[in-house]
């Protein structure tokens, strides 16, 4: 019997979306730039993908939908299009005058690396970068995002859903603070899509980046949504000129459609599937609730429907250890830190919680999805206890390649 309990890191592309890139394949393999009829299938499959993922997001126009190789480089698009765009503008306003001052970018101290890697390669080229706090659920405290804007505050970036703890962050109080400043928000909303509503016309987002294989879709394509009436930032990626300039290269059709296809079924699904995710994800919660070893981290009411996490603060198991042990017992689950040449190092995202060096090596999540049954829950703790009571006195150590 195998389980598999890690649908935040990604999820088996659909038989509909295989089905759908199969035909793409074989029938709109043109170019979508190219003005003959093999272009022009492939073009008409492109708008049909794009207005699909802007349908799951309720974008006003498809035109908003940027299409990328998955939701880092969207991140990357958002951090350094913007970044690259008010540089370029402030240094033609200066150019016969003093040098521009820097600009500020603020995040959360739980972002995913694909916005924090970013942010220091900014504070290299001179921005100022504000790292906002977080509390013992891995929540930002909008109070304390209104004190760390500045009127050089060009950016703000907050993850919409944390991938490790499962924390909803307060999405809609953080951007109507940024708008009300005259600032742009961005938001990753990789593992909220799909997962939960998602209005771009409603929400005060300017740019919300999105991942295929987060929603049963192919690994490789990714979206960045950019509001109507926001400039368009630089491009990162330059060649053709493709997706209005932002990305240039000929766009990968069958990834892109079996995407337009995974977004149209989530949107579709996502009711009735949200409801059995959070039921099932409280069961597992329940039945782990009388274990001493396990403690549960992120914010268990404003949370991903279908995130489970714990730590291991009174034990010396390693979160990849219990990973390992997990994996012989036929379920896959993953570890919120990383082993590198032997050294386990201690999540970032666990420390930023107020988690000590210890603790912040010990983190596991065990995320659920749409192949997830309610025995599959039941085994798995079941498993999950079995491993503890038979290790929890003994270290398992981190291995070298380990996974």
């Amino acid at each position: 019997m195998q389980i598999y309990l890690d649908y935040s890191a990604t999820t088996p592309p659909r038989p509909e979306a295989i089905a759908a890139m199969q035909t793409a394949m074989m029938q709109q393999w043109g170019n979508a730039s190219s003005l003959h009829e093999w272009g022009n299938r492939a073009a008409t499959m492109l708008e049909r993908s794009r207005l699909q993922v802007a349908s799951l997001i309720n974008a006003a126009t498809a035109e908003s939908i940027i299409f990328t190789a998955g939701g880092s480089e969207a991140n990357n698009l958002a951090i350094f299009g913007v970044a690259n765009q008010v540089e370029a503008q402030a240094n033609q306003v200066h150019r016969s005058h003093r040098q521009a001052a820097p600009f500020h970018l603020i995040i959360s101290a739980v972002e995913h690396s694909a916005i924090s890697e970013p942010a220091r390669q900014l504070q290299a080229r001179g921005w100022q970068i504000t790292q906002l706090p977080v509390n013992a659920q891995g929540a930002v405290d909008p109070q304390q995002l209104r004190a760390a804007l500045q009127p050089n505050t060009a950016l703000v970036s907050i993850i919409y859903g944390q991938s490790e703890v499962g924390t909803l962050q307060p999405i809609v109080e953080l951007g109507a603070i940024v708008q009300a400043h005259g600032a742009r928000f961005h938001t990753d909303a990789v593992q909220v899509a799909g997962r939960l509503p998602i209005d771009v016309q409603q929400l005060p987002v300017d740019l919300l980046s999105l991942s295929s294989h987060k929603i049963y879709g192919p690994q490789g394509a990714g979206a960045l949504y950019i509001r109507p009436g926001v400039a368009l930032p630089s491009a990162i990626v330059f060649g053709g000129g493709q997706e209005q300039g932002l990305r240039s290269g000929t766009q990968a059709i069958p990834s892109v459609v079996g995407f337009g296809v995974a977004a149209e079924l989530a949107a579709i699904e996502m009711p009735t599937e949200t409801l059995r995710l959070i039921q099932l994800r409280d069961r597992l919660f329940a039945l782990l609730a009388d274990t001493p070893e396990l403690l549960p981290t992120g914010d268990l009411r404003h949370r991903l429907p279908h995130h489970v996490s714990f730590c291991l603060p009174s034990t010396d198991i390693t979160g990849k250890a219990l990973v390992r042990q997990m994996n012989l017992a036929g379920i896959g689950i993953s570890a919120g830190s990383a082993c590198h040449s032997g050294q386990l190092n201690p999540s970032p995202i666990l420390q930023a919680m107020g988690y000590g060096d210890r603790t912040a090596k010990t983190g596991i999540r065990l995320p659920l999805g749409k192949h997830t049954t309610a025995a599959d829950i039941d085994w798995s703790a079941l498993a999950l206890k079995q491993i503890l009571a038979r290790t929890s006195a003994h270290r398992l150590p981190c291995l070298e390649g380990a996974v």
